[in-house]
C-alpha cells in the first residue's frame, strides 16, 4: 500500500521541537537571499557583485559540507547543528550591524556570506542524520514532509518578509531578523532530549572520509542517484539562467517571472502535504517519477507556452522536486547505518551541489551559440534521458521501502553480505 495516514508524528516531543527550530531557520534562509541581494545593490554593487557574494556563500557551503560529515558522526549531531546556529547567528549579526551603522563594504559582504555558507555545511548532514533519533523508522516518511512543508512555507513567506523590512526600512534589518531566527532555532534544538548515542572513536578526518565514501561507493542506488541530481542542477541552471531573459523578453517582465517562483514555491508546499501519506513499496521508482515533473518548466519555455501553462507547469515542478526529495531523504535514513548516515548525506549533498555553479555559469554562453529555445529543449531532453536511465538500474528499481535484513546489501535482486 503506498497510501497511508501520517501516524501522528507531532505528539513527539522532540520532533516538535526539532521542526520548530528547521521552521524558523527556514525561513530566515530565504528572506537573506533578498536581503542580501539588495544590501550589495544599495551599496551600489553591480550584478557581477550580487553573484560574487551569493557564489561565496555557495561555494564555501559546498566546500564544508563533507566535513560537517565527518563530524556530525563523530559527536553529537544537535551539538553540530546548535553551534552552526550560533555561527550564523554571529555572522549575520555582523553583516546587519555593518549595514545599519553604515560600515558595510561589498567585499566584507562576501566573507560574511562565505563563513555563513560553511556553517550551513555543517548543519545540513547533521539535520539528516539527526532525524533518526528523535522519530521511530515507520515515521520517517510524514517526518521528512512536514520538514519539506516548512521549508515550501519559508521559500513561499522569507522573500515576501524581506522584500516588505527592505522596502519598509532597510536591507540590515532584514539581515538583523534573518541573525534573530537562527538564536531561535538554537534555543528550540536545546531542548532536544536525546538518548546518548554510541560514538565509535574517531580516527582521522581522512580515514573518517574514505569509510564513509566506502559506505556510499558500495550502495549502487545511492551514488547513481546522486549523479542524477549533479547533472540536474546542472542542467537546470538552463531554467534559472535563461527563464528571467526569455519572462523580459517575451512574457511581460519581472512580474511573470515573480509569479512562476511563487507558483513553484505553492506547489512545493502541495507537494509537502502530499509526502505526509505516502509510503511507496519501490521508493525510489516513486521519487524518479515525481522528479520527471521538476523539468517541465524547461519544456514549456522552450515552446513558448501560454503563461497561465507555464504557471502549470512550475506548480507542478516545485511538487515533484519536494515530494521525490522527502521520498528520498526517508529511503536514505531507513537503509544506511546510523554511524555513517551524515557521512553519505553530506557525500549526497557535496555531490547533488558541486555542479550547480557550473549550471549558472554554462547556459548563457550556450544559449549564445545555439539560442535560447534549442538551448531549453536541449536541458529538457537531456533530463528525460536522465531519468530513464536511472529506472534502468535494477539496484534503483528494486529498493524495498522495508530495509533488507541488517548487513545485507540489495543490488540487482539480490543480497549480498558487505562489510561498512
Amino acid at each position: 500500500m503506498w497510501l497511508s495516514p501520517d501516524n501522528d508524528v507531532l505528539r513527539h516531543r522532540n520532533f516538535r521541537f526539532l521542526l520548530a527550530a528547521q521552521s524558523v531557520s527556514f525561513f530566515g534562509d530565504y528572506m537573506v537571499v533578498v536581503a542580501l541581494v539588495f544590501a550589495v545593490l544599495a551599496l551600489g554593487g553591480s550584478a557581477s557583485d550580487v553573484g560574487l557574494v551569493l557564489a561565496c556563500a555557495s561555494l564555501s557551503r559546498v566546500a564544508s559540507v563533507l566535513l560537517g560529515g565527518v563530524v556530525a558522526d563523530r559527536v553529537s549531531r544537535r551539538t553540530v547543528m546548535v553551534g552552526a546556529d550560533c555561527s550564523r547567528l554571529v555572522s549575520q549579526g555582523v553583516a546587519a550591524t555593518l549595514l545599519l551603522t553604515g560600515a558595510a563594504e561589498i567585499w566584507m559582504l562576501a566573507l560574511l556570506a562565505a563563513a555563513t555558507g560553511a556553517a550551513t555545511g555543517f548543519f545540513m548532514p547533521a539535520s539528516t542524520a539527526l532525524l533518526p533519533e528523535v522519530v521511530p523508522p515507520e515515521q520517517l516518511q510524514p517526518a521528512n514532509a512536514l520538514r519539506a512543508t516548512a521549508n515550501s512555507a519559508g521559500l513561499i513567506l522569507g522573500p515576501l518578509a524581506a522584500g516588505v523590512i527592505v522596502a519598509a526600512t532597510s536591507p540590515g534589518w532584514a539581515m538583523a531578523l534573518d541573525a534573530a531566527t537562527f538564536a531561535l532555532s538554537a534555543a528550540f534544538l536545546t531542548q532536544l532530549r536525546i538518548a546518548v548515542r554510541m560514538v565509535r572513536p574517531a580516527g582521522s578526518f581522512l580515514a573518517d572520509l574514505r569509510e564513509g565514501w566506502g559506505v556510499f561507493r558500495a550502495r549502487t542506488w545511492v551514488w547513481t542517484c546522486v549523479a542524477c541530481a549533479a547533472v540536474v542542477n546542472l542542467l537546470y541552471g538552463a531554467w534559472e539562467v535563461l527563464g528571467p531573459v526569455v519572462a523580459k523578453n517575451d512574457l511581460g517582465g519581472a512580474a511573470v517571472w515573480g509569479a512562476l517562483l511563487s507558483a513553484t514555491g505553492v506547489g512545493a508546499l502541495a507537494g509537502s502535504l502530499v509526502a505526509t501519506r505516502v509510503r511507496p513499496s519501490r521508493p525510489l521508482v516513486f521519487a524518479v517519477l515525481a522528479w520527471s515533473f521538476f523539468a517541465l518548466p524547461l519544456a514549456f519555455l522552450a515552446a513558448a507556452t501560454p503563461v497561465f501553462l507555464l504557471v502549470c507547469a512550475a506548480f507542478l515542478s516545485g511538487a515533484g522536486l519536494v515530494l521525490g526529495g522527502s521520498v528520498w531523504e526517508s529511503t536514505l535514513q531507513a537503509h544506511l547505518p546510523p554511524e555513517s548516515l551524515a557521512r553519505v548525506a553530506s557525500y549526497d549533498q557535496f555531490g547533488s551541489f558541486a555542479a550547480y555553479p557550473l549550471g549558472l555559469a554554462v547556459w548563457g554562453p550556450v544559449a549564445a551559440a545555439i539560442g535560447i529555445s534549442v538551448s531549453l529543449w536541449l536541458a529538457y531532453s537531456l533530463f528525460v534521458v536522465l531519468l530513464l536511465a536511472l529506472l534502468a538500474i535494477p539496484a534503483v528499481r528494486q529498493l524495498p521501502r522495508v530495509p533488507s535484513p541488517a548487513g545485507a546489501l540489495v543490488e540487482g535482486g539480490e543480497a549480498r553480505w558487505v562489510v561498512t
